[in-house]
């Protein structure tokens, strides 16, 4: 009889445990990211993002990324960046490319808040299994599913996976993707 009490008291412990764990705050760059922050409050902490925050406040996007919005931002990592042609970096982050910049990065924004659970149902409802989202920059991005994944194609048919979903902010979500998409 005692046996039965622990294992059911070692059941609810570790349910709960599980519980505890799932509603914990996702780790990228080895950042928690607060549901409760905006953006941009999330995406200076991550390590593995400071090319993509450099370039955010270089294009001057800082006030759109920390406004209600919602947004979903498909934000490269700095191997996303530093897979670019060498140079490019470099020569985006000067001033006299700051337009080139800002097309590039509000490429990777759609306006409006789409997880993972809600692309991957559109993705498999959808005749072709094809899903186009519109981004802030005004061209189309194309989400599709393979390999266990979600894959974002850009206007130039590159594609990119996304290694981190449903990072929710308090304007938005950030999908961490592996590549740079090109409009």
């Amino acid at each position: 009889m005692n046996i039965r009490i622990l294992s059911a008291t070692a059941v609810i412990a570790l349910t709960i445990g599980v519980g505890a764990m799932a509603a914990m705050d996702p780790m990228v760059g080895g950042a928690a990211m607060y549901p409760s922050k905006n953006i941009v409050e999330n995406a200076v902490n991550s390590k593995d993002h400071t090319t993509l925050v450099a370039a955010v406040k270089a294009a001057g996007l800082v006030p759109t990324l920390e406004s209600p919005g919602p947004f979903t931002v498909f934000a490269p990592t700095n191997e996303a960046f530093a897979a670019l042609p060498p140079g490019t970096v470099d020569t985006l982050l000067k001033p006299e490319n700051k337009g080139d910049l800002t097309k590039i990065l509000t490429y990777h924004v759609v306006p409006g808040r789409y997880d993972a659970a809600t692309l991957q149902n559109d993705v498999q409802t959808t005749p072709g299994g094809k899903v186009s989202l519109k981004t802030a920059e005004g061209e189309t991005l194309i989400v599709s599913w393979g390999d266990n994944a979600l894959w974002i194609t850009d206007q130039k048919g590159d594609t990119a996976r996304i290694t981190i979903s449903d990072v929710y902010q308090s304007n938005g979500v950030i999908m961490v993707v592996d590549k740079v998409l090109m409009p």
